[in-house]
């Protein structure tokens, strides 16, 4: 022990506990204007169960979350078009795995042919840009493409 009877780790504590108290007087930066609140994300979908035979089992999203993925929204930066296929339909939730991303982000599809529009999970794939996308069975349901069908996409990241 030191000559006033603390410690080591009592003179640890004594500046971790300075430190932390400064920090709570410490005045936050920014531009003090309201944060507009997230915009609201579909939920994740429970995975299928291992009996799925038809669309219906295969697509666990409920109402509530394809009407929030279907939400019209305009906004986003455009990565370009693709070529879309139905993906691994045992993964469950929206999202597209196409090589215009190379970090998983949020995003957004839009179909010419119907009009619609989907929020989803980008998720990189590792191919050439104009190898074409894999898109998640819900989300094709959303854009109301025909699951056989290659449909092309607008791929925006972000909206």
């Amino acid at each position: 022990m030191g000559r006033n009877g603390m410690g080591r780790n009592g003179i640890v504590l004594l500046a971790v506990a300075s430190i932390l108290a400064g920090c709570a007087r410490a005045p936050l930066e920014g531009s003090g204007a309201p944060v507009p609140p997230p915009k609201p994300r579909p939920v994740a979908a429970p995975a299928p169960p291992a009996t799925a035979m038809t669309v219906e089992q295969f697509d666990t999203t409920s109402v509530q979350a394809r009407t929030l993925a279907a939400a019209p929204d305009s906004g986003g930066q455009r990565l370009g078009t693709t070529i879309a296929s139905l993906g691994d339909p045992a993964e469950p939730g929206f999202w597209a795995k196409t090589p215009l991303v190379d970090t998983v982000r949020t995003g957004r599809l839009e179909s010419p042919a119907s009009g619609a529009s989907v929020q989803v999970e980008l998720r990189p794939l590792k191919a050439p840009a104009g190898a074409g996308s894999q898109v998640s069975l819900p989300a094709l349901r959303v854009l109301g493409v025909p699951l056989t069908d290659l449909p092309e996409l607008i791929v925006y990241a972000g909206g």
